[in-house]
């Protein structure tokens, strides 16, 4: 906490600073304070509204409270100024899942696909748009396309594990269990603590 009041302080010292008022923004973010965060994002983005970190925390602090619609908007926004923005395309793909538009998101993954065909996120997050829609085979493309290209991430294994639930594969979300143990084992424990008997 003392951290936030030393850029407060700092932000307040120098209200024309950007770089402190952006700095303060994202400790507000981090410490879960998210409409504290969108006032000063609100003011940076007023002095220049095509500043597209500041428009893209926008719609982080925006997401975080559930106004999808709004950040969106700015994810939106922001891809639109920077093409390559591949974080903003996996949130807004986020966001449109979230809303139920999945052919959106289909749509805004596969641009983030086109631009880098590693990231794993992307991939990672289509899974899941995938087993929404009931496309289950492409799902799983996606899923082991992930593994493929980071076979020690908590992530690709974690939607694996989702995958294998959508199926009734109880064998397989035990497996995807007993890995996610040795990555992340407060995720695997979350897992376990749901479909397995931990104690």
């Amino acid at each position: 906490m003392q951290e936030i009041e030393k850029l407060e302080k700092a932000a307040g010292i120098d209200p024309g600073d950007n770089g402190k008022q952006y700095e303060l923004a994202l400790a507000y973010i981090g410490a879960g304070r998210y409409s504290e965060a969108v006032g000063v994002l609100d003011g940076l983005l007023e002095k220049d509204y095509r500043n597209v970190n500041v428009l893209y925390s926008r719609g982080v602090a925006h997401m975080s409270t559930g106004n999808y619609r709004q950040a969106g908007q700015d994810f939106l926004r922001a891809v639109a100024l920077d093409r390559d923005f591949l974080h903003a395309y996996k949130n807004l793909g986020f966001v449109q899942l979230t809303m139920g538009k999945e052919d959106a998101a289909v749509g805004t993954l596969e641009r983030a696909l086109d631009i880098d065909p590693s990231y794993v996120d992307a991939y990672c997050l289509l899974g899941d748009v995938y087993i929404d829609m009931g496309e289950y085979g492409k799902a799983k493309a996606a899923i082991e396309k992930a593994l493929e290209l980071e076979p020690d991430g908590a992530e690709p294994h974690c939607k694996m594990a989702m995958y294998c639930l959508s199926q009734g594969d109880f064998k397989g979300l035990r497996r995807q269990h007993m890995i996610l143990k040795e990555l992340d084992p407060a995720l695997a424990s979350q897992i376990g603590g749901l479909f397995f008997d931990e104690t």
